[in-house]
């Protein structure tokens, strides 16, 4: 009875699995790659993935075999690129093939070709995405254990703090290559900017500023020789991902840097030049005069934000009107939140720093996530 059971509780399972992949794509960009690729792609068709797609992006003739191997598995299909263009690029590559020749393809998985995810992982991200949420899932593998490398550990923890102070969430695992996500999503992953491997942190902001939910699981964590197959520059390629993660944050500071220089200098343009209110301190020109200065600055730093830090293409109107509803916010926000800190006995000078400080974090959070919100 007991072996009765198991066998039905098998079947159910194979079952489950079989429904996860029978309408999959998985998506494998390769460069250079060793012996156990055509291995694991035999083992993904034998699970019964309707679609492996792998993208060679610009191996060299000494490589091509292994990818002609590849080609003989059943519904394998191999797309090439003569030279070498990056992660990112490979991966749209085999988006857009997806897109335009794969209709039955419901939910679409990626993968790396240096034997890191394993193929149970890659049915559990299709279980997961066959719920048919609009998300994006990403396996997540543990950087607590003691074989991971210290590189590897102190890196992605320290990213993950980094995206979490900046866009609002946790993601134990940055740069996991493991994601899956229905077939309505296509055409957002191609519209995002990004050729090599800062693209797929730029997925993660884009999604974070689009709302769309990023959903971490659980996978198996593996580091083969030291992840020495990996074609990861440390240097080079962390600036990359950095420079992503950073970038609309610094130009951010010099957007309010630049209005801060110019709402002062308009200001003392104004009073000291146009009203010659210098000496006189007359304060209904003191409060034109900063009425004015504030207006000009404000309205170059949302022109400024709108097109420089965060790239905004959606209504100038509705930006506009989503702006000005929170700098007004920020405004009450920091009155009352000095005043508060000041009834403690704090100098009003250190409260409205401090205030300010966090309001500061607040307002650019709000500007990527609703003023200038990245459409889906």
């Amino acid at each position: 009875m007991e072996k009765h059971f198991r066998n039905m509780k098998e079947r159910k399972r194979m079952s489950e699995m079989f429904n996860a992949v029978k309408d999959a794509a998985i998506l494998i960009p390769s460069l250079e790659p060793d012996e156990r690729l055509p291995a694991y792609i035999a083992k993904l068709s034998d699970c019964g993935f309707a679609h492996i797609i792998v993208v060679d992006d610009g191996s060299s003739e000494e490589y091509q075999p292994i990818f002609r191997e590849v080609e003989n598995i059943d519904r394998t299909v191999v797309l090439h690129h003569e030279i070498n263009r990056g992660k990112g690029i490979a991966l749209k590559t085999g988006y857009q093939y997806i897109l335009d020749h794969l209709q039955d393809a419901n939910v679409i998985l990626t993968a790396d070709s240096d034997g890191q995810h394993t193929v149970p992982d890659c049915i559990h991200l299709a279980e997961e995405a066959q719920k048919g949420e609009k998300a994006l899932y990403l396996g997540s593998r543990d950087f607590s254990l003691p074989d991971i490398p210290p590189k590897s550990r102190s890196g992605n923890r320290i990213t993950s703090v980094v995206f979490k102070l900046l866009y609002g969430q946790y993601l134990p695992d940055t740069q996991t290559g493991l994601r899956a996500f229905r077939r309505e999503e296509l055409p957002f992953m191609i519209s995002v900017e990004g050729e090599r491997f800062e693209y797929e942190m730029k997925v993660l902001i884009a999604c974070s500023r689009a709302g769309i939910k990023m959903i971490p699981v659980t996978i198996e964590t593996i580091y083969e020789n030291a992840n020495e197959g990996t074609h990861f520059h440390p240097i080079k390629d962390s600036f990359r991902v950095y420079k992503v993660i950073l970038g609309s944050f610094f130009r951010f500071m010099c957007s309010s840097l630049a209005c801060v220089l110019l709402d002062n200098g308009v200001f003392n343009l104004l009073n000291l030049a146009v009203f010659a209110n210098g000496k006189k301190n007359d304060a209904s020109i003191i409060l034109l005069c900063t009425i004015i200065a504030r207006v000009i600055s404000a309205s170059v730093n949302f022109m400024l934000n709108r097109k420089l830090v965060f790239g905004d293409k959606g209504n100038a109107w509705k930006s506009f009107i989503r702006y000005a509803i929170l700098a007004s916010v920020i405004i009450l926000l920091s009155a009352g939140g000095t005043w508060l800190l000041s009834r403690t006995g704090m100098s009003s000078t250190v409260a409205k720093l401090i205030v300010d400080t966090v309001l500061y974090f607040v307002s650019y959070r709000f500007q990527q996530r609703w003023v200038f919100k990245k459409e889906a």
